[in-house]
């Protein structure tokens, strides 16, 4: 049984771009335009997630996909840092920052560690092993280093040295009992400068 999992890293927001831990903000213009470009890589699959975040759902329309919401998907829950920049917030909690780069059980005020975010990655994982066919879902970067991590079974702290870039693809693969790493990082290619 051939099972794929094609995770969608979301386009970028202005507030992404400038380093801002992100709230529920739209997709910046080029991104829509981006994305675009990336539809002609998506292979045709038998099912379509997205986030619930309007990032995902605008990167999902930008690439002609008739997606399905889905909560395992959504971004970490950044609490009380969601809307300001990362600097902002060393500035007035560092000790507090500093662990949330480190630390996977460590949350913003109010808000999800990274360990939870791995969790409700690993059984959604866990769920559509056992679904024949493929599938293309669109979430977030965080989303996409938890999937990684649990595919290489590898400790959650790995999770800050994992770079994922907006629009770009993780290609996973299953046999219907375990699940392998095919490709990561595929990004649409650049517009050429005239």
């Amino acid at each position: 049984m051939l099972v794929r999992l094609t995770l969608i890293c979301c386009g970028a927001s202005a507030a992404s771009r400038r380093g801002f831990f992100p709230s529920d903000e739209p997709l910046e213009p080029k991104a829509v335009t981006a994305a675009a470009r990336l539809a002609r890589l998506v292979d045709p699959a038998d099912r379509f997630l997205t986030a619930p975040a309007r990032r995902a759902r605008q990167t999902a329309e930008a690439l002609g996909l008739d997606a399905v919401e889905t909560p395992a998907l959504r971004d970490q829950h950044y609490g009380g840092w969601a809307g300001l920049a990362f600097e902002a917030v060393e500035r007035v909690a560092l000790e507090a920052a500093q662990g949330w780069l480190t630390d996977p059980d460590t949350s913003p005020p109010e808000g999800e560690p990274f360990s939870a975010v791995a969790a409700r990655v690993s059984d959604l994982l866990d769920s559509l092993v056992a679904q024949p066919g493929h599938t293309v879902a669109i979430t977030h970067a965080t989303v996409v280093r938890a999937a990684i991590l649990h595919v290489l079974q590898a400790p959650l702290a790995g999770f800050r040295h994992i770079d994922v870039e907006p629009l770009s693809l993780t290609d996973l693969r299953s046999d219907g009992r375990r699940w392998m790493l095919r490709s990561c990082g595929l990004t649409a290619p650049k517009p050429r400068r005239a």
